[in-house]
């Protein structure tokens, strides 16, 4: 044992060596062709540095592909063969009989299974790939949300005007949200414009949105909870009572202001919710990271206050009130000017979270296929955004018990209501093949976990069989 120990420990002084030559060989280039290098500089070499006598560099060669495409020659599935191996598991009574699915082919846009496709479910978190598309057609997947501080009515007051960007952060970085802006920045350049002059007290304008703060068909328990919290123009770590904690608070506008002051080094100064004056100075301004990145943080940790309030920023930028009412319609018709049928489409939130929204499975499909097949490559992010099984997001604990399902094969949004489970993706197969899908189970017996479970072993089913 100990033999082995020296051995292990030579080797690491021979790699610990070599990564020393290679660090001096880039610093003498570095010092060789920086213009404003001192020519008379010389390298240091470590005094604990090994010498090894005739060591050489291995020889670089060009990276390979991380990610390769797909073959173009995979085998087409066989729409009997995958039906067959599907139906003894979307017959399971965990799914309950409310079940609605279907499966494409997205190369050729072949139709492989196709359950009640047609008749709208209920989404769940799945409707969050319509506001995710609604918010890339519409606002465009570089667009930013502003959040400025102005100032108030009296001398010392400074106004948060709220831009509907709740991953404003109290941490640098964030915790949730990366690349989100944060509030020392804010803060910072209010400072600077207020040249000496003491902050007395913060004042909240949340008048960006209208309407109640929670929807009408949302359960009393919902907001504020783990997973929602009310809707408000201003909030900073997604409404979070801990930054990267779960539990959401009941007045984000309000904890906006505390964080603001804060920040401003003048904690515990009165804070208010209310209105900048028109044509009020500007002190600072902050902005979001590109929606894209917003969209695939909204559809990776399933989070709702995001997803509600990309649904705002829709509707304000197609002249609609900021509310749910206005956000639900708005979505809904960013994705019919999107080119897609809405048949059976009835939203009232952009998250998913009420029981009243009705979407059927091949909408959700056609979605996944326009991303996916590279026509509209605008909707990137609604892919790049999924939770991965095994991985990532929703999905980071769930999918990955069949070695078919390793990360990456199985990548999809999840929906979860009191009796509705929802999956909504695409999946490589066997052989290679890329498959979009949607399984909406509305009328589940209530069990949670067996019917995700139901679920996965759909979607591990179809990665499984090649079925051609």
């Amino acid at each position: 044992m100990r033999a082995r120990r020296n051995w292990r420990r030579r080797l690491w002084q021979v790699l610990v060596a070599l990564c020393v030559v290679a660090a001096l060989a880039a610093g003498a280039v570095l010092l060789t062709t920086r213009e404003d290098a001192d020519p008379d500089a010389v390298a240091a070499v470590p005094t604990d540095a090994v010498a090894v006598p005739d060591a050489q560099l291995p020889e670089l060669t060009e990276p390979a592909a991380a990610l390769a495409a797909l073959s173009t020659g995979a085998p087409a599935p066989d729409p009997a063969t995958l039906q067959a191996a599907l139906a003894p598991l979307l017959a399971a009574p965990a799914l309950g009989s409310g079940l609605s699915a279907e499966v494409v082919d997205v190369a050729t846009g072949a139709t492989l299974l196709d359950t009640d496709a047609d008749d709208p479910g209920t989404p769940a978190s799945t409707a969050k790939l319509l506001t995710g598309l609604a918010a890339l057609t519409t606002l465009g997947p570089g667009a930013t949300i502003e959040t400025r501080v102005v100032a108030g009515a009296e001398p010392g007051q400074v106004v948060l005007v709220g831009g509907g960007d709740p991953t404003l952060s109290t941490t640098a970085p964030s915790q949730s949200y990366p690349g989100a802006p944060t509030v020392a920045d804010l803060a910072a350049q209010v400072q600077t414009a207020l040249a000496g002059t003491p902050v007395t007290s913060v004042v909240v304008d949340g008048s960006l949105f209208t309407g109640p703060l929670t929807a009408p068909a949302w359960g009393a328990e919902d907001a504020p909870s783990t997973y929602a919290a009310p809707v408000t123009a201003a909030a900073v770590d997604g409404a979070r009572v801990v930054p990267g904690r779960s539990q959401r608070s009941g007045q984000p506008g309000t904890d906006a202001g505390a964080a603001l002051a804060a920040a401003l080094g003048v904690l515990g100064a009165p804070v208010a919710l209310g209105t900048a004056p028109a044509g009020a100075q500007v002190l600072g301004t902050v902005e979001s990271a590109p929606v894209e990145r917003l969209v695939e943080q909204a559809l990776t940790a399933s989070d709702n206050l995001l997803a509600e309030d990309l649904a705002r920023q829709v509707a304000l930028a197609t002249g609609r009130e900021a509310s749910f009412a206005g956000s639900a319609e708005a979505v809904a018709a960013a994705v019919g000017a999107a080119g897609f049928t809405t048949t059976g489409l009835t939203l009232s939130d952009g998250s998913g979270l009420s029981g009243t929204d009705a979407v059927p499975a091949r909408l959700l499909v056609d979605v996944l296929e326009a991303a996916a097949d590279g026509s509209r490559p605008e909707l990137g992010s609604l892919l790049s955004g999924l939770p991965v099984a095994g991985w990532t997001g929703t999905l980071a604990d769930r999918g990955d018990a069949d070695p078919a399902t390793a990360p990456g094969t199985v990548r999809a949004k999840t929906g979860t209501l009191a009796t509705t489970s929802a999956l909504a993706g695409v999946v490589t197969t066997a052989d290679g093949r890329l498959l979009a899908f949607a399984l909406l189970a509305d009328g589940t017996p209530g069990n949670v976990s067996a019917a995700e479970a139901a679920l996965d072993a759909v979607a591990a089913r179809m990665a499984a069989c090649g079925c051609s």
